[in-house]
């Protein structure tokens, strides 16, 4: 495997291969520097290799892989048969993959491109008829993907390119058996493509299976370009946590505010106490129609909503800018998403600022993010509130019980 490690050259997009019409897109968007993910993909993914590429949320993955795959499908024209298309991307959430296709869109601006959105929370028949013409792209979310195929409404045996976004997001979710049934119905001749912000195992289990002789190209942002984001933790009893959340809020510092919950349940209990208590607050969790969830995130980033209450799902995929606070109500089971959650403030340069609530039966997971980190959060406020003596005797779950992983409709 050829590996291209912690590269952090930049390239002029001239520089990298692609025909004038995409280029001349590019340039129309404000683009003339390529990021260091998208100056090592490009190249290789135009000479027709597969790619694992590692990199953050928010380096430009989506021209990584996007711009070769627009000039591959210009130089090979074709029609792709009824409910067929010619190349597949697959993305953790709603929110990310119409990201995906808004991008594509900007880049395809001088080419004649089908792009079809296959989403959850949308209307099915509306997709099945835009996919009866056939299409060039599909851009979905793997349940509904799999929903189609079931139905024949979409087939993969055209697929000349496929594209798994944010794989480590797609296992967190529990998404590996769709996405394992869709790999099983894609062509044995094609070009594919995974990229991760993370390398767990699962996701080099997931890699070495689906990619044939991949180039790896692992992109490490230099110390002075990370966000500056100053972390907290505040060890609170979770009967008192959402009195704290209120009494952080009284702060006109905290001028737009993500909280994350663990549940949906949790999401739409703590906004709407917010609420009562005159805060402009709106929730985003899975349960919630995708016209809901474009509804709530309007509100927010518009700042008609100060606070945004949200499951993991807000976690990758969400770029609002101007997020001053985020605030983890309920710490995540999974240390990386702690990152991810975290990684929505401090943005574009600004500084952010990350507060933890921890509660007894929280203590555990505290420590597998703090191992991930490699150092403490700063604790603000008593370490060890009396109350909470008694609670970090409780286990944190039944001897013997499974552990609980995400919910895949998060």
């Amino acid at each position: 495997m050829l590996e291209f490690s912690l590269l952090l050259t930049n390239a002029n997009f001239d520089e990298l291969g692609l025909a004038e019409p995409i280029r001349r897109a590019v340039r129309a968007l404000g683009y003339t520097v390529a990021t260091p993910i998208q100056a090592a993909a490009i190249p290789n993914l135009l000479a027709g290799r597969d790619l694992l590429g590692i990199a953050a949320t928010g380096t430009g993955k989506t021209a990584a892989f996007g711009l070769p795959i627009l000039q591959m499908l210009g130089a090979k024209p074709a029609r792709a048969g009824a409910f067929a298309t010619r190349a597949l991307i697959l993305a953790p959430t709603r929110e990310l993959a119409l990201q995906i296709h808004a991008a594509l869109r900007g880049f395809a601006a001088n080419m004649r491109v089908k792009c079809v959105t296959i989403l959850g929370g949308m209307s099915r028949y509306a997709q099945e008829q835009q996919m009866r013409g056939g299409a060039d792209i599909v851009i979905g979310t793997p349940g509904r993907v799999c929903d189609l195929m079931n139905t024949r409404h979409l087939r993969l045996d055209q697929v000349g390119w496929f594209v798994l976004d944010e794989a480590d997001r797609m296992l967190d979710l529990g998404f590996i058996r769709d996405i394992r049934k869709v790999v099983a119905a894609l062509p044995e001749q094609r070009q594919s493509m995974l990229f991760s912000a993370t390398m767990p195992s699962e996701v080099g289990k997931l890699a070495s299976g689906l990619l044939r002789d991949p180039v790896r190209v692992e992109i490490a942002p230099p110390p002075q370009e990370k966000p500056q984001i100053v972390q907290q933790v505040q060890f609170v009893p979770a009967a008192q946590k959402q009195a704290r959340l209120q009494s952080l809020l009284d702060d006109a510092a905290l001028s737009r505010v993500i909280v994350f919950t663990r549940t949906k349940h949790g999401a739409n209990k703590v906004c709407e106490r917010l609420e009562a208590a005159g805060v402009g607050a709106v929730a985003l969790h899975g349960n919630k129609s995708q016209s809901q969830r474009v509804k709530s995130l309007d509100r927010f980033s518009s700042g008609r909503a100060r606070v945004l209450v949200a499951t993991d799902i807000a976690s990758r995929g969400i770029d609002v800018t101007g997020v001053s606070h985020v605030i983890n109500f309920d710490l995540p089971v999974e240390p990386e998403s702690y990152v991810h959650r975290i990684g929505r403030t401090g943005r574009a340069g600004a500084t952010g600022i990350a507060i933890s609530f921890c509660d007894g039966s929280e203590r555990a997971a505290l420590r597998a993010i703090e191992r991930l980190q490699g150092e403490p959060l700063a604790v603000v406020g008593d370490p060890l509130p009396a109350g909470e003596r008694e609670m970090s005797k409780v286990p944190n779950r039944r001897r013997g019980a499974p552990r609980r992983r995400f919910n895949r409709a998060a």
